[in-house]
């Protein structure tokens, strides 16, 4: 593995766990904190979505930070976002990275949200995610194991761990507000959204997910599976409009499964570059009942933190390069 270069989050040398900005409408996730930009009514609405150092597992958000993990994500992602444009298949939300675009903060809070910052048009959200896979892994490998198929997606018998499927497959989910998302079947997500909807939706992830897997695996790198998260654009009145976009963070090792190449062997679990690292760590602590998986979850050790940073920033220098 790649010895660990971003090991601070900010010119200041601090794990940004928690922000705290002058704009109204603050919404906390597990990993990123969201505020609404006030446009008054001269454009679309705005969200600011700031990735902080937090990590969760489990659905619970771990008290120990990652430092640097939320501008490796940061960068990861815009860099896919460009790589998506190039595709022409549908717009997305992201408008500009920079913090310097934003008023009403200080020298300080600058330099912490520097790397971290995503200005995005706001949308009506899908509440259905896009999963698709390429290889039977994780709860699609457990799906595949009990019932030999994953969302009512029927596949071969016979097929191992970590199997490279003969095509990509849809497999929505549901997007839980809180708590665990849920598999969802074809019908199911077009009776939340709309068949037209859906249809569309999934050829653009499968071709998103095609193209992106095509461009990691000439960097020695496999793209397993992603998600893919799409809303319908606002207008300057904050009404729905017909557009759709795609929005949220796309094809990050916290949204995908990415694995080394030349470690690649189908029947076992695979070497990985995201938080797999965290959550076998977690779940060693589980199987000897020193955790029950509720929080507060328990502190990670310092080689942990520093083992999990590095796979974030062999994936990003993979893919797109040394910074």
């Amino acid at each position: 593995m790649t010895m660990v270069r971003d090991t601070t989050a900010s010119a200041s040398g601090r794990p940004l766990i928690r922000t705290d900005l002058p704009f109204p409408g603050r919404r906390e996730g597990k990993v990123r904190d969201i505020y609404s930009l006030t446009t008054e009514g001269k454009d679309p609405p705005r969200l600011l979505i700031i990735a902080t150092d937090r990590i969760s597992a489990f659905d619970v958000v771990l008290p120990t930070p990652i430092p640097g993990k939320g501008k490796l994500l940061g960068e990861i992602s815009t860099r896919w976002f460009s790589f998506i444009r190039s595709l022409n298949l549908i717009g997305d939300h992201l408008l500009a990275t920079d913090a310097s675009d934003l008023g009403g903060l200080d020298a300080e809070q600058r330099s912490d949200l520097e790397g971290r910052v995503m200005i995005c048009r706001a949308a009506d959200v899908i509440p259905v995610e896009f999963v698709i896979r390429g290889y039977l892994a994780g709860a699609g490998w457990n799906a595949y194991a009990q019932s030999g198929s994953i969302c009512g997606v029927r596949l071969p018998a016979g097929l191992r761990r970590a199997e490279k499927l003969a095509k990509p497959i849809f497999t929505p989910t549901t997007k839980a507000i809180a708590g665990h998302d849920e598999p969802m079947e074809y019908e199911q997500a077009c009776a939340v959204a709309g068949r037209d909807v859906v249809d569309r939706l999934r050829e653009v992830s499968l071709k998103i997910y095609t193209a992106g897997a095509e461009y990691a695996l000439a960097r020695g790198t496999i793209l397993a599976d992603t998600k893919f998260e799409f809303g319908y654009a606002l207008d300057r009145d904050g009404r729905r409009t017909d557009e759709l976009i795609l929005i949220d963070e796309v094809l990050t090792p916290d949204s995908s499964r990415y694995w080394p190449v030349e470690a690649y062997e189908p029947g076992r679990e695979q070497e990985n570059f995201d938080k797999q690292f965290v959550r076998n760590y977690l779940q060693a602590l589980v199987e000897s009942g020193k955790w029950d998986k509720t929080p507060p979850g328990p502190e990670l050790p310092r080689e942990i933190v520093a083992n999990t940073l590095a796979r974030y920033v062999e994936v990003r220098d993979r893919l797109f390069g040394t910074s």
